[in-house]
C-alpha cells in the first residue's frame, strides 16, 4: 500500500511541476463553466426545471471529465518509455500491479479535485432552485465512475504505446468506439441492439446518473470496465518485463 501511495505521490508531483496540469485544469473548468452558462442555464427568457438544468450541467461535466482523463492518462506509462525510466520499474521489486494502481490513483485524486472545483455549478442550482443533495451526489458519482473507466482505458493505451501521442490515439479510439456504440445499436435488431446499447460508455449509462437515478447495473458496468482494462494494463507490463 505504501508503494502504491509513493507512486501516486510521484505522479501528482509531476502534474504540479508541469504547467500542463494547471493548463488542463483551467481549460476543463473553463469549458464546463461555458457549457453551464450556455447550455444548462439557457437564454434569460427560457424556463427550465432545476432538475433539467442540473442534468445538463452534469452532461457538460462528464464531457470535460472524459477529455481530462484521456490527456492525464496518456502519459502515465508512455512517458516512462520516452524517458527510459520504464526499465527501472521493470527491474524494481515493485510489482506491476502496484505501479498501475499508483498511477491510476494519481489521476483519480486530480479528477476528484476537479470535481470539487466544479461544485459551484450544482451549488448555484441547489441554492436558487429545487434539487436534492442526493441528485447532486449521484451525478458526481457517475462522473467519477466514468472518469475511472476512461482512466483505465487510457492506462491501457499508454502501456501499449512508445510515446504519449500514440497512447492518446489508442485510448481515444477505444473510448470513441465505446461512446458511439449506441449508434451501432440502432442499426441492429434485438437482442443484439440491447447488448450493444449496454456497452455504450455514456449514452444510457450516464443519463440515469445525470437525472439522479442510482442503478447498481450502471455502477457494475463502470467497475467491470475499470477491472478489465486495469488487468489488461498489468498483463501488458508483465509481458514486457519478460521480453
Amino acid at each position: 500500500m505504501s508503494a502504491t501511495l509513493l507512486i501516486a505521490q510521484r505522479e501528482l508531483k509531476a502534474y504540479v511541476r508541469s504547467p500542463l496540469g494547471f493548463v488542463l485544469a483551467a481549460a476543463v473548468l473553463l469549458g464546463e463553466g461555458i457549457w453551464f452558462m450556455a447550455k444548462a442555464m439557457g437564454s434569460p427568457g427560457e424556463k427550465a426545471l432545476s432538475a433539467q438544468v442540473l442534468a445538463e450541467t452534469f452532461n457538460g461535466i462528464t464531457g470535460g471529465t472524459i477529455l481530462a482523463c484521456l490527456i492525464m492518462s496518456m502519459r502515465l506509462i508512455a512517458v516512462e518509455q520516452e524517458q527510459g525510466t520504464l526499465i527501472l520499474l521493470k527491474t524494481s521489486p515493485i510489482s506491476d500491479r502496484v505501479v498501475v494502481a499508483g498511477k491510476f490513483l494519481s489521476v483519480m485524486v486530480v479528477l476528484t479535485l476537479l470535481s470539487l472545483l466544479s461544485a459551484y455549478m450544482p451549488a448555484l442550482i441547489f441554492v436558487n432552485g429545487k434539487v436534492s443533495l442526493g441528485h447532486i451526489f449521484v451525478g458526481y458519482l457517475g462522473t467519477l465512475l466514468l472518469g475511472a473507466a476512461v482512466t483505465a482505458i487510457g492506462l491501457f493505451g499508454s502501456a501499449l504505446a512508445k510515446n504519449q501521442v500514440i497512447g492518446f490515439i489508442i485510448s481515444g479510439a477505444i473510448v470513441l468506439v465505446l461512446l458511439l456504440m449506441w449508434m451501432v445499436a440502432k442499426l441492429s435488431e434485438p437482442p443484439l441492439s440491447d447488448f450493444l446499447d449496454g456497452l455504450a460508455l455514456h449514452h444510457l449509462r450516464q443519463r440515469d446518473f445525470m437525472t439522479g437515478v442510482l442503478r447498481l447495473d450502471n455502477v457494475a458496468f463502470y467497475v467491470s470496465l475499470c477491472f478489465v482494462f486495469l488487468l489488461a494494463t498489468i498483463k501488458t507490463l508483465e509481458a514486457r518485463r519478460w521480453r
